[in-house]
């Protein structure tokens, strides 16, 4: 496997997982600051990555396994030390939604794969815009959680939160509905 520049920042962006966790937890009085730079850096690696695949000609297999691989766990494992951090039913609810409606997804898509229609469920740009939605709500949910930051940022993550899990739920429903087809013939 030849390294390309997006696969380097996806590889990257997976790098930045564990940095943002340890940098979350430590006791200093910035460290969510400090935590929400690193997601964010993370977070454009993503858009990053896939606009230069594509413009250097330089997408990939490898490229195209890990990049919503990287994505997934990014979200995944913000959520968790988010829920970890403020453990409520109002902020468990989307949690639980957003990371089951990924691995449904990813699931059906590997089945999706494996009957020859895998471009029925390609990534839409329903997708792109709960990704962003999701990103922009976890940025400002991770500043919010800080003792030292007004309320109404988290407040203001947790509503965009919201409004990503209604899309995510969404977008989940119209790959389902692209898949139909396949699934009722199974």
């Amino acid at each position: 496997m030849k390294m390309t520049l997006p696969n380097a920042l996806t590889l990257l962006r997976m790098a930045l997982i564990p940095c943002f966790v340890v940098v979350f937890y430590l006791p200093f009085q910035r460290a969510h600051l400090v935590a929400a730079v690193l997601f964010i850096l993370a977070a454009v690696t993503d858009w990053l990555d896939g606009y230069l695949a594509r413009r250097l000609n330089q997408m990939s297999k490898f490229g195209a396994f890990l990049d919503p691989v990287a994505d997934k766990l990014m979200v995944v494992v913000v959520l968790v030390v988010l829920l970890e951090a403020r453990h409520s039913l109002w902020l468990a609810m989307p949690v639980a939604v957003i990371i089951g409606r990924e691995i449904a997804v990813s699931a059906l898509r590997e089945w999706m794969a494996e009957v020859g229609a895998r471009r029925k469920v390609a990534v839409s740009m329903l997708g792109k815009i709960k990704t962003t939605l999701q990103m922009i709500a976890l940025a400002i949910m991770i500043v919010g959680v800080g003792p030292d930051m007004p309320s109404f940022l988290y407040a203001l993550g947790m509503v965009m939160l919201y409004a990503a899990t209604i899309i995510t739920l969404w977008s989940m429903f119209a790959y389902l509905a692209l898949a139909w087809p396949e699934l009722r013939d199974a």
